[in-house]
């Protein structure tokens, strides 16, 4: 029954697609998908009529459900028998339809890149980043294997489209000569067609976000992005802002649509914490590049109490695992991170790095469940402490966050996974 949906949708998807022929954006990466798609999106609506996918629906499922413009009809007949009916409508009357699609394009097996450009083919492609030891390994036979199928993307792209490259990205210089389309970049350590400099973050009463200079064609512009920090949304504003340029908008209409750009819930998003302490919610997921960006600027914001840092299992890594546990734990004890909790069975590894490379074994506290961390944390949380949450969503750390914000009544509001089928998990 699943593979006669999964047919079903990807027909009636090609069927809207090919009727109202939208241009399609598509985004794909290790980390920061979701993040760059809603930058996106958020930037062509100041001009355009444009749908991003919701949530994570970017697989063989999800990408077709965004195009009909449905969500899943789960176990209920009637609700897919609906979800048809609107397919066949937008794929056979004249009914509105957006000018643009941003869709997000996640992969688990080989073969899957393909499977989606072919349902949606797309006039701007994306890789975010790759990362040394990414997320969704288990299935291929290294991390090169990996890269090579997130960058088939840029295979599907004709001589008129754009494919939009991240000079940060170790992988880029080994694909990039294989581009046929015309070809943008993007960086912040790198030059780039777009490069962000002089990033800084700030935490004040009236202004809390990331601060950075664009600098596109000789011309500079600042940009601030608020209520996040960290490096992941520079990137996705860098992406945001080149895909502006090639739908023909100016820096000052960039820069204008970004103020208005909030990143996902549960990504680099600050919320105060009990006895005005500051959390770093980053809780929606991990990978270990991820983890890794989230720790360095946990080290660079300016506090007056200790920093601390929550760490759950990073998972899909396959046999990488237990390695790039360790060497987040390594990373911790090098910047001496005030105090450490691990959740998971997998994040112990992190545990045990941490104290084989120096960080005293008092500053560790390593259990299983989400619970047992409140409790570990409200024991050791004191006023002026920044602490970081970020795990895997099987870990459900967005728990933690609950357990220590200051205003838990606005915990739908402001977190993952709050509404659902999750709150009763």
């Amino acid at each position: 029954m699943k593979t006669i949906v999964q047919k079903i949708l990807f027909w009636l998807a090609r069927l809207i697609l090919q009727h109202h022929q939208p241009d399609i954006i598509a985004v794909t990466g290790s980390v920061g998908k979701t993040s760059t798609k809603q930058a996106i999106a958020t930037v062509l609506a100041s001009k355009f009529s444009v749908r991003a996918s919701a949530e994570n629906y970017n697989n063989e499922f999800g990408l077709p459900l965004t195009i009909i413009g449905a969500i899943s009809g789960g176990r209920n007949p009637l609700r897919w028998l609906g979800i048809i009916l609107k397919g066949m409508a937008y794929g056979l009357l004249p009914l509105p339809y957006p000018n643009i699609l941003v869709l997000e394009m996640g992969i688990d097996h080989p073969g899957d890149m393909k499977y989606l450009t072919t349902l949606a083919p797309p006039h701007v492609a994306v890789v975010t980043a790759i990362g040394s030891e990414p997320v969704h390994v288990q299935f291929f036979r290294d991390v090169d294997h990996l890269a090579q199928e997130k960058f088939t993307i840029y295979k599907r792209l004709k001589k008129h489209d754009w494919a939009i490259v991240n000079n940060d990205e170790p992988y880029t210089a080994r694909y990039t000569p294989t581009i046929k389309a015309q070809l943008m970049t993007i960086g912040i350590q790198q030059s780039a067609d777009l490069r962000a400099e002089e990033v800084r973050y700030t935490y004040h009463a009236n202004q809390t976000g990331v601060n950075f200079k664009l600098r596109y064609q000789g011309s500079v512009v600042p940009v601030f992005i608020p209520g996040v920090v960290g490096i992941p949304p520079v990137y996705a504003a860098l992406i945001a802002a080149t895909v502006g340029t090639i739908y023909g908008m100016n820096l000052v209409a960039i820069t204008a649509a970004l103020q208005q750009y909030q990143a996902p819930n549960g990504r680099m998003r600050l919320i105060a914490g009990q006895d005005h302490s500051i959390i770093i919610d980053d809780s929606y997921n991990a990978s270990p590049l991820a983890v890794q960006q989230a720790l360095r600027v946990l080290q660079t914001l300016p506090l007056s109490g200790q920093r601390l840092a929550c760490l759950g299992d990073m998972r899909e890594l396959g046999r990488y695992a237990k390695r790039a546990h360790t060497a987040i734990g390594k990373l911790v004890a090098e910047l001496n991170i005030d105090f450490l909790v691990t959740v998971g069975e997998e994040a112990k590894a992190i545990a045990q790095g941490a104290q084989a490379y120096g960080l005293p074994s008092d500053r560790i506290q390593a259990v299983t469940h989400s619970t047992e961390a409140i409790t570990v944390l409200q024991h050791h949380l004191k006023p002026g402490d920044i602490i970081l949450v970020k795990g895997s969503q099987g870990v459900r750390l967005e728990k933690v966050v609950k357990a220590l914000m200051a205003e838990p009544a606005r915990a739908s509001e402001l977190l993952v996974r709050q509404h659902g089928h999750w709150t009763t998990l």
